[in-house]
């Protein structure tokens, strides 16, 4: 069975970016069969009118406009569930996930694709998958009050179905067998 992991990274610096440089080594310690590379550093675009109302529209009745719009979402949602694990590299920024992280997760996060509506209430559509997502930050230290972050990520990646969410800092790198670079 083919191993693939959908590699993300949401910091805006290149260089010197310790997100980057862990999760760069939790995808290299998987020893995937394929990564799907996907950096969100040149941004992606927000929601707009346009994007909700053509989620809400039928597939076979979408203007063109409407599938031009849904374009990217359509190939980000295909990525995730390509996916057997996502690995995320992000830096807290103010608190929280950089703004093109929360742009991904509402790209993704489709009714009747990644999620359901229910008489029961929402259902992830997107289970079976595995997040590690890689942490940096300058002061904010995972779990703490500060920290706005985690907290949100695993409860939106949850909505989708995923509920094997993982945390790991430079700290932690350790319990998980690998180095600091």
């Amino acid at each position: 069975m083919t191993h693939t992991v959908l590699h993300i990274d949401a910091s805006a610096r290149d260089n010197g970016s310790v997100s980057r440089t862990l999760s760069s080594q939790l995808v290299d310690s998987l020893r995937p069969a394929q990564v799907i590379r996907r950096d969100l550093k040149d941004g992606l675009p927000f929601l707009s009118e346009d994007w909700v109302s053509g989620t809400f529209t039928p597939v076979a009745e979408r203007s063109d406009a409407q599938n031009a719009i849904l374009s990217q979402s359509d190939i980000l949602v295909a990525e995730v569930q390509a996916a057997d694990t996502i690995v995320i590299g992000t830096p807290i920024y103010n608190f929280s996930v950089p703004a093109v992280l929360k742009a991904w997760i509402d790209q993704i996060a489709r009714a009747g694709v990644t999620f359901r509506y229910t008489e029961n209430g929402p259902e992830g559509l997107l289970s079976g998958k595995s997040v590690i997502v890689a942490v940096a930050s300058g002061g904010v230290k995972i779990g703490t009050d500060y920290d706005f972050a985690t907290p949100y990520l695993k409860f939106a990646l949850g909505f989708l179905g995923i509920t094997d969410v993982r945390f790991v800092d430079q700290d932690s790198l350790e319990e998980l067998g690998l180095q600091a670079a």
